[in-house]
C-alpha cells in the first residue's frame, strides 16, 4: 500500500461543516456554571505548572468542565491528594479501572438516567438522529484535542476498514443491519442518522465495558497504513513480535484493557506501570473534565495502586487493612471475617445490594451438541421438576442467614416491570410433583435404586460447571445435591477457571453451567430486553443460537424452538415498538414466557455485597447497588469524587445495620 497523506477528503465519509438549528432535542444538559477564575487543581500539579512542565488548569478543562453532582446525602466537597488502594486477582484487572473511572459519552446518574458526561450536550430526535456535541478544549491525557477527528478516525479506519473490522461497524451501529449515515458537522459536533429507531446507541455507549466510537487520531494514525507506509508498519509489527500490522494495531488501541501507558485516555486517572509487574499505579490524568461544585478539578486522589494477589487471599487481606476500597473478590461468605478486622484496621463494611435477577442461576444449555442431553434439557417438564427440587428457603437461610430473597431469575421489586407470578413461577419446593413431571415424561428406568437413566440408557448425571470464584458457588450446589438427589437426579460440580467454562459453553460442550441470572433486573419498559432472547453467546442457556444471532447466520445454529423464537420474535417487535406502551407490553410477555418456562433457573437474591471501606476515605456512599451492567460497580458513584481524609483520628462505627427485605437496606453513617 502507498502511502497515504491525512487530509479532509475521505472516503466513504464527507467531512461536512454545516450550522444546524435542531427542531427537536430530547436530551441537552447544561453543566453548571463556575467561574473559570475559581479553578483550582492539585498541589502535585500545580508544581509542575510551577516547573513549566504543565499548563495551567485553566488551559487544561474544556471551556465548559462538567460539574460533578454532590447532591446525594453526604457528599462534600474534598481534599487533594493521597493513594487509594485496591486488590484484584489477575493483571488484566486493569481494566477495571476503565470500569470504575466511569468517563463516558453519556453515562448513567444515581437514579440510572443516561445524561452527557464527555459530551457537553446530545440531541436525539425520533430516536434515531443522534448529534453529539463535545466540550470545546476538551483534551487527552497527552494534551491533545478530543475532537471530531477522533470520531471520523473511528468511523473511516477503524470500523470501516475490513482489515481491522472484517465485519463492518458493530452490531449496535447498525438497524436493520445497516450503518448510519455518519457526519461532522464542526470540529466539536458530529451526527449518527439511522433510517429506523437505535435504542441500542445511547446504552452501548453507557456500557460497563462501553462501545467506543472514537480513538485517539493523533498516536493511532502512526499505527495506520492509510497515514504510513504499509512496509514500514509490516516492519514494526515484526520488531513488537507481532504476527501483522493489524494485530499491533488492535493492541494497541484497546482502551478497555487498559494495560499500555502509552495508550491517551479520557478516565480521572491513567496508568503509568508498565507491565508485567504485581502493582499498578495509575496517576491523575491533568487534562480530566469534571470539577467539583467550588471548581476543583477532579480527581481529588492523586493516585490508585492496584496490587494482585491470589483471589483466595483477597478476604484475609481486606480483613487486614491492605485495601482502602474493596467489593471485587469479596462475598458475603466473608462478611464475618471482615467485620472482626474493622476496628483494628481502620476500615469498616457497608453492605450494598445487587442489582442481579439471581445471584446464582443455573443454564442448562438448550444448544449443547449431544443428541440425547439436548433433547432432554429443551422438555421444559425437565426444566420445571430441576426447578421443584431446589429448596431455595434452605440455602437461603444455610448460606446467606435468611438476609436473601428465594426467587426465580427474573427482574427485582424495584423495577417498575416486576410481577410477583414471574418471581414465584415453579419455584416451590415439591419433590412430589417434580418426580411426578420426570415420570411423565418417561425417566422411570433407575440404575438401581437411585439415579434415573435418560432415554439413551446412560444415568442422569449433571456435570455443572462453575468457575468457583465465589466459595458460596459450590456451597450452593451441595445444597443443590442432596435434594436433586431425591428425585433421581445426580448432580455433578465442576469448578474451572471461567474462560474455560466459557469456551466450554460456546462450542456446545457442557450441559449445564452456573453463572449470576440477570445482569440488569432493575429493568424498565425503555431497557432493551435484550437478556431475555437469543441474541448473544454469552447466554449460557443457548450460546449457539446467539451466535447465530451476532453473526447473521455465519456461525451457531438457528433458533429451533417454539418458545426461544417466541422471545426473538418479540424482541424484534420491541425495537420496533414507538410507544412506552407497547414496550411495555412486549416485556411482560417476555418475562412471562421466561418465568414459565425455566430456561435459566433462579435460586435467590438480594444477597448483600459486603464492600470495605477505609476510615479515612468519604463520598462512598452508605447505601447503594453494586451492579455490573448498568452501574460499572463502583464507577456510577464516580470514585473521582471519593477523597482521602488523612486527618481522621477516629474510626467511623457507623453503627450499621441491615435488614434485606427483596432488596431493602437501612443504615447509617
Amino acid at each position: 500500500m502507498s502511502r497515504k497523506t491525512p487530509g479532509t477528503a475521505r472516503r466513504g465519509c464527507k467531512l461536512v461543516i454545516l450550522a444546524v438549528a435542531m427542531v427537536i432535542t430530547t436530551l441537552i444538559v447544561t453543566d453548571t456554571d463556575v467561574s473559570a477564575a475559581r479553578y483550582q487543581e492539585a498541589p502535585m500539579l500545580a508544581d509542575q505548572v510551577a516547573a513549566g512542565t504543565l499548563p495551567p488548569v485553566d488551559d487544561r478543562l474544556p471551556q465548559t468542565p462538567a460539574v460533578a453532582d454532590f447532591s446525594a446525602p453526604g457528599m462534600m466537597p474534598g481534599r487533594y491528594g493521597g493513594e487509594l488502594r485496591t486488590l484484584v486477582s489477575q493483571p488484566k484487572d486493569t481494566r477495571m479501572m476503565v470500569v470504575w473511572g466511569y468517563a463516558r459519552l453519556v453515562g448513567y446518574d444515581r437514579n440510572w438516567n443516561l445524561v452527557p458526561d464527555l459530551l457537553a450536550g446530545l440531541d436525539v430526535q425520533e430516536d434515531r438522529i443522534f448529534t453529539l456535541h463535545l466540550r470545546k478544549g476538551h483534551r487527552w491525557s497527552d494534551g491533545a484535542p478530543f475532537t471530531a477527528e477522533d470520531f471520523l478516525f473511528y468511523w473511516e479506519d477503524i470500523a470501516n476498514n475490513h482489515e481491522l473490522s472484517p465485519g463492518g461497524p458493530d452490531r449496535f451501529l447498525l438497524v436493520d443491519g445497516q450503518p448510519p449515515r455518519f457526519e461532522v458537522l464542526d470540529a466539536t459536533t458530529v451526527r449518527y442518522t439511522w433510517a429506523k429507531p437505535n435504542p441500542f446507541f445511547l446504552p452501548a455507549l453507557a456500557g460497563a465495558r462501553p462501545e467506543y466510537i472514537f480513538a485517539p487520531a493523533h498516536t493511532l494514525k502512526a499505527l495506520h497504513p492509510r497515514y504510513r507506509d504499509e512496509s514500514e508498519l509490516q516492519a514494526l509489527a515484526k520488531a513488537a513480535g507481532r504476527r501483522n500490522w493489524q494485530a499491533m494495531f488492535n493492541l494497541a488501541s484497546e482502551p478497555y484493557r487498559n494495560d499500555d501507558p502509552d495508550l491517551p485516555t479520557l478516565e480521572p486517572w491513567k496508568l503509568e506501570t508498565r507491565p508485567p509487574t504485581s502493582r499498578f499505579v495509575f496517576t491523575r490524568n491533568p487534562y480530566f473534565h469534571r470539577v467539583d461544585p467550588e471548581g476543583r478539578q477532579l480527581p481529588y486522589i492523586d493516585s490508585v495502586s492496584m496490587t494482585v494477589a491470589s483471589a483466595a487471599l483477597i478476604p484475609a487481606k481486606s480483613a487486614a487493612g491492605d485495601a482502602d476500597l474493596q467489593a471485587r473478590g469479596l462475598g458475603f461468605e466473608n462478611y464475618t471475617v471482615l467485620k472482626q478486622g474493622e476496628k483494628r484496621n481502620g476500615f469498616h463494611v457497608r453492605l450494598w445490594r445487587s442489582a442481579r435477577g439471581s445471584e446464582l442461576a443455573l443454564y442448562p444449555d438448550l444448544t449443547i451438541d449431544d443428541p440425547g442431553w439436548r433433547a432432554l434439557l429443551r422438555d421444559v417438564r425437565f426444566r420445571r421438576a430441576l426447578s421443584l427440587a431446589i429448596d431455595r428457603r434452605e440455602i437461603n437461610q444455610v448460606i446467606y442467614f435468611g438476609l436473601a430473597s428465594e426467587a426465580n431469575d427474573t427482574v427485582l421489586p424495584q423495577s417498575p416491570l416486576y410481577r410477583p407470578e414471574y418471581a414465584e413461577r415453579w419455584t416451590r419446593f415439591d419433590l412430589d410433583e417434580a418426580n411426578r413431571l420426570l415420570d411423565e415424561i418417561g425417566l422411570t428406568g433407575r440404575e438401581g435404586s437411585d439415579t434415573r437413566l435418560m432415554p439413551d440408557g446412560r444415568p442422569i448425571e449433571i456435570v455443572v460447571e462453575t468457575a468457583g470464584e465465589e466459595p458460596s458457588q459450590i456451597a450452593i450446589l451441595q445444597l443443590i445435591t442432596d435434594s436433586w438427589r431425591q428425585i433421581g437426579i445426580r448432580l455433578l460440580p465442576k469448578s474451572e477457571q471461567r474462560d474455560v467454562l466459557r469456551n466450554r459453553a460456546f462450542a456446545g460442550q457442557s450441559t449445564m453451567t452456573v453463572w449470576y441470572g440477570l445482569e440488569n433486573a432493575l429493568a424498565s419498559a425503555q431497557t432493551p430486553p435484550t437478556e431475555l432472547a437469543p441474541t448473544s453467546q454469552q447466554q449460557l442457556c443457548w450460546p449457539k443460537w446467539g451466535q447465530y444471532f451476532e453473526t447473521s447466520g455465519r456461525a451457531g445454529l438457528p433458533v429451533d424452538d417454539t418458545q426461544a423464537e417466541s422471545l426473538l420474535g418479540l424482541y424484534e417487535n420491541w425495537i420496533a415498538a414507538n410507544t412506552i406502551e407497547a414496550k411495555r407490553a412486549l416485556w411482560h410477555r417476555m418475562l412471562a414466557i421466561r418465568s414459565e418456562f425455566q430456561f435459566t433457573i433462579g435460586t435467590v437474591r438480594n444477597v448483600p455485597q459486603p464492600v470495605v471501606v477505609s476510615d479515612r476515605l468519604r463520598n462512598v456512599p452508605v447505601e447503594a447497588i453494586y451492579n455490573w451492567e448498568p452501574g460499572a460497580f463502583f464507577g456510577v458513584y464516580h470514585p473521582d469524587t471519593f477523597w482521602l481524609n488523612d486527618d481522621a483520628a477516629s474510626s467511623l462505627d457507623d453503627g450499621t445495620s441491615f435488614s434485606f427485605d427483596d432488596g431493602t437496606s437501612s443504615g447509617g453513617g
